[in-house]
């Protein structure tokens, strides 16, 4: 048994400037939570259905319009399972990470459970990584709403004088930005309608392409195996398409500003992944039925604007490119607040400068915190190349992820007296061991240079942790 005081012990240590970390606010379920320090804290104002929206939005982005048609030539209409395989690994990490959250309902995430697990050091790669795997992650979405913008406009005839790709993605670069800075609640309205817009869209296309698919309007569907690549590629395409699930731990990093969090954290987590995955599984379904795989891997990303355009025409193809519009902005929202609020949550633990935490008084949103996410993404989205970017943030989010689980094993032997989760694992330890493993070998199937890349940008953070706040201690304390 570990400490067995019933007060939790505050962080201890100063960073290099001689500021010692803020003590954690106390956590109200209702409300705003007030911070002792300074008298400001995040407002707590995100409902349920705020929380899934955020999960949903970040991973139902650009995976659902891009993956179909690259994953069925790979595996086949196999690829249902493939994301049905990537679904069962993401909630292997959700259900940990839910009892993580409950027990630690806090602005931050996973780099604070892992601070707070594993300690200091470990925390600040994870929490660096975040805050630029997110960085990374917004300007691929932005640089994809702005290629959606040129297709919409191609479809339908517009010509403009300049290239609409860089221009729209850098405007909604700032416009999210701003939005964002002007409080928690606007950019969780703007979340809302653009999330519930995409699945009215989505739900109507996919019930017609499902009907289509079992012969209700009378056409044949594509005759082929079910997998006719063998079984191997069913698997290698689940790792493929796993990024189209990277997005519910951002729950968990606005967790600060959740109402009801006992409650509502697992709801949003699991409900999210489940949701998600059930779109995608229909998705490929539908796909697979109306094209014949190799046809599909031949229209590449566009695959489903043309399944639409199958069933539909012209305005089927229009209506699937507004739905990949309002995809792309739903995931680059999502990701610029999740990742200011990790940045808030290093600044507060003194692993980064005080000011870069500060809360606005007037609208009680971490205008610095934003500012740092949204400068860098815009300045991406202006160079254009972002893809390598997109593939490392997905690497950094791994390691999240298998870090997050060891965490919960760690805090589970050592039982604080404060760790107290309104929610624990089912079936553990096996979960969390299944979740880190998963996760881990996951990253073994990535791309050599965005695994360089990604282990130089922890060494990195980790070399940063030495600078700056090494005699900081965080380790077991909230």
């Amino acid at each position: 048994m570990g400490d067995m005081s019933t007060e939790p012990e505050p962080p201890s240590g100063h960073n290099r400037d001689g500021e010692p970390p803020e003590p954690s606010a106390p956590v109200t379920e209702d409300g705003p939570t007030v911070d002792e320090a300074d008298g400001v804290e995040l407002e707590r104002t995100l409902s349920l259905s705020g929380a899934l929206s955020i999960g949903i939005g970040t991973m139902i982005g650009a995976g659902i319009f891009v993956f179909p048609g690259i994953a069925a030539g790979e595996a086949g209409p196999a690829a249902a399972l493939s994301f049905g395989i990537g679904a069962v690994v993401a909630l292997l990490v959700a259900i940990p990470t839910a009892e993580l959250a409950t027990a630690m309902p806090r602005s931050g995430g996973g780099y604070y459970f892992i601070s707070r697990g594993l300690g200091t050091l470990a925390g600040t790669v994870v929490g660096i990584s975040l805050w630029l795997g997110l960085v990374f992650a917004s300007a691929f979405y932005l640089v994809g709403f702005g290629s959606y913008v040129a297709a919409v406009l191609s479809e339908v005839g517009v010509a403009i004088g300049f290239d609409p790709v860089i221009a729209s993605g850098l405007a909604f670069g700032v416009f999210l930005t701003a939005l964002s800075m002007t409080g928690t609640e606007n950019a969780a309205k703007l979340q809302n309608g653009v999330v519930g817009l995409l699945l009215v869209i989505l739900t109507l296309f996919l019930s017609y392409g499902g009907l289509d698919a079992l012969g209700v309007f009378g056409r044949a569907s594509t005759p082929e195996a079910f997998a006719p690549f063998g079984p191997l590629p069913i698997f290698t395409t689940a790792a493929l398409v796993f990024t189209s699930y990277l997005g519910f731990a951002q729950v968990a990093t606005v967790a600060g500003e959740i109402e009801d969090p006992g409650r509502n954290l697992p709801l949003a987590m699991v409900g999210s992944v489940v949701i998600v995955g059930v779109f995608y599984v229909v998705t490929v379904f539908v796909a697979t039925s109306a094209f014949g795989s190799e046809t599909l891997a031949g229209f590449g990303e566009t695959a489903m604007v043309e399944v639409a355009r199958s069933f539909l025409g012209v305005p089927g193809a229009v209506a699937i490119l507004i739905a990949g519009l309002l995809a792309t902005v739903s995931s680059a929202n999502a990701s610029i607040l999740s990742s200011s609020r990790a940045i808030f949550a290093l600044s507060r633990d003194a692993l980064f400068p005080r000011r870069a935490g500060v809360v606005n008084l007037r609208y009680g949103t971490p205008h610095v915190a934003l500012l740092l996410a949204g400068v860098p993404v815009v300045v991406l989205v202006a160079s254009g190349e972002v893809q390598l970017l997109a593939e490392v943030a997905s690497f950094l989010h791994l390691v999240m992820y298998g870090l997050m689980c060891v965490a919960l094993l760690a805090l589970r032997r050592d039982e604080p007296a404060w760790y107290d989760p309104d929610f624990r694992v089912p079936g553990y330890p096996f979960v969390p061991i299944l979740g880190a493993l998963a996760s881990f070998a996951l990253m073994l199937l990535m791309q050599p240079l965005s695994q360089i890349v990604g282990l130089g940008l922890m060494a990195v953070a980790a070399g940063w942790y030495y600078y700056y706040a090494a005699d900081v201690q965080l380790r077991g304390v909230l």
